[in-house]
């Protein structure tokens, strides 16, 4: 299976790039918000989700770990497959899907190409309690952890882990902290991280 390649942009479609790695081009669906942030003849990495059919294998690249967390979760909600799934991080990013989620805007999710308001409730209702674990992809290390960790505003475990999740949603490091802060004071101090990621989303989306 393919989990990453880094290579060249030989070419960018419709829903396709194709990246070549030492001579050999590979074919990659994308969401429409990664390819918009490709350039021709750019060094690229993407992760890769690879799929096996009988009849194909197709591979769906990602920027982050965290963007390819949320293609495979979505697909997990009925009616929701790799075409829908690519279509929705086309329209939200991992920060606004999340958002999204945590305050029961389907309304957001419905602006995606052939989601309707069933679907997009669905999917908001589905992945309510799912949604702090997923923004929490990529925690361990890395450039993101460690800019989030000094933050003078983070006392816990708990709350270091919930600013470097948001952070590693896009938000600034000093964004993350300062709304992570506020929802230790309201939750008090024995909160868990998945309830301060879910209290500091509400807090940098107000």
């Amino acid at each position: 299976m393919i989990g990453k390649l880094r290579g060249k942009v030989d070419a960018i479609g419709e829903s396709v790039v194709i990246v070549d790695v030492g001579g050999v081009g590979y074919e990659v669906q994308a969401s429409a918000r990664t390819l918009r942030s490709l350039q021709l003849g750019d060094e690229v990495s993407l992760t890769i989700d690879t799929h096996v059919r009988e009849d194909a294998i197709r591979l769906y690249g990602f920027a982050t770990e965290v963007e390819r967390s949320w293609f495979r979760t979505l697909q997990t909600i009925q009616g929701v497959g790799a075409k829908v799934a690519l279509a929705v991080l086309g329209i939200l990013s991992p920060a606004e899907l999340a958002n999204a989620i945590a305050l029961g805007n389907w309304q957001a999710v419905e602006q995606t190409p052939g989601v309707g308001k069933k679907l997009a409730q669905r999917i908001v209702a589905e992945l309510k309690d799912k949604a702090p674990a997923l923004s929490m992809a990529g925690l361990g290390g890395g450039e993101t952890a460690s800019a989030a960790a000094p933050a003078t505003s983070v006392e816990t475990n708990a709350s270091a882990e919930a600013v470097s999740a948001l952070t590693n949603l896009g938000y600034q490091p000093v964004d993350a902290a300062r709304a992570v802060a506020a929802a230790a004071k309201e939750l008090g101090a024995d909160s868990d991280t998945a309830a301060l990621i879910r209290r500091g989303l509400k807090e940098l989306s107000s």
